[in-house]
């Protein structure tokens, strides 16, 4: 198993690296796939568990809502309008999604209610957050910015795993994964401090000096990123387990499926999004 991981890691890890440096199309065709992939991995998990999501809405949705919230950077004259396409797209999903599920009730579907919920959560959850996880490589000094909250985000876990396996005692949930404990996640909250001021400080000798990316900069970051991983691990954990599977789908052998891969980035990357443009641009 360990050696089976290792390998997934390093088929993946140097082209995300590689994406993450050359940026612009790049960069958004790779975190596009991931996404496009654990929409379906979402479709196809909420199918298993009785319901009936709109998956090309889901699927769509995704791929429509990230390219509206990453259009201004592709072409800059449409800055000014960027409120209005992001807005716009997602109004034409929900309507979408509502004239899909009417049908599929009057059809026959029992049903169509939770389906309808289910499907809008589904392109807003991945779509909607996904497309700030494009803008922020997007920032000024945004190669800085993403190879300081990617590695915060991956060590934070990493932390968590090594700190909790050592030191772990007292249980963090019960339901939602037995596995994780309160000294794990210190532990993790520690190595994404440390390792987000590390890049961070690594990140400001690319930007320069009249950069606000840096040593303190990354320790926030890299702190509140350790919070929000959590968070977004434990999210979808919640939605594994009512529907009675380990993982999201078996595409990566035993790292599971993409879904199970980028949990944590889902709501810590577009969170470390804000963090940056509030308190450091």
């Amino acid at each position: 198993m360990l050696r089976q991981r290792i390998i997934v890691t390093l088929l993946l890890l140097p082209p995300g690296i590689t994406c993450i440096f050359l940026g612009g199309v790049w960069y958004f065709a790779f975190l596009l796939t991931f996404f496009l992939l654990a929409a379906y991995e979402y479709a196809q998990m909420m199918q298993k568990g009785g319901y009936r999501p709109a998956a090309p809405i889901i699927v769509g949705g995704v791929f429509v809502l990230a390219l509206a919230h990453s259009a201004p950077t592709f072409w800059p004259q449409l800055e000014s309008r960027a409120g209005l396409i992001a807005g716009g797209a997602l109004v034409a999903l929900l309507a979408a999604a509502s004239l899909w599920h009417t049908i599929d009730y009057e059809l026959g579907a029992p049903a169509s209610a939770t389906d309808w919920a289910i499907t809008i959560a589904g392109f807003v959850y991945l779509g909607w957050m996904g497309g700030y996880i494009m803008l922020l490589r997007a920032l000024p000094d945004g190669l800085s910015w993403t190879m300081m909250v990617f590695p915060a985000i991956w060590l934070s876990d990493s932390g968590a795993y090594v700190v909790g396996k050592r030191f772990g005692k007292t249980q963090m949930t019960r339901r939602l994964s037995p596995k994780k404990t309160w000294e794990g996640f210190v532990g993790g909250l520690v190595w994404g401090a440390v390792f987000g001021a590390l890049f961070g400080w690594f990140g400001s000798f690319r930007a320069g000096p009249e950069s606000s990316a840096g040593f303190v900069s990354g320790g926030a970051v890299g702190l509140v990123v350790s919070v929000a991983g959590v968070l977004g691990d434990l999210g979808i954990s919640m939605l594994k387990r009512q529907i009675g599977i380990k993982d999201t789908s078996n595409l990566l052998g035993p790292h599971g499926g993409l879904l199970d891969r980028i949990d944590s980035w889902i709501i810590a990357a577009p969170i470390a999004y804000f963090v940056i443009i509030t308190f450091f641009q």
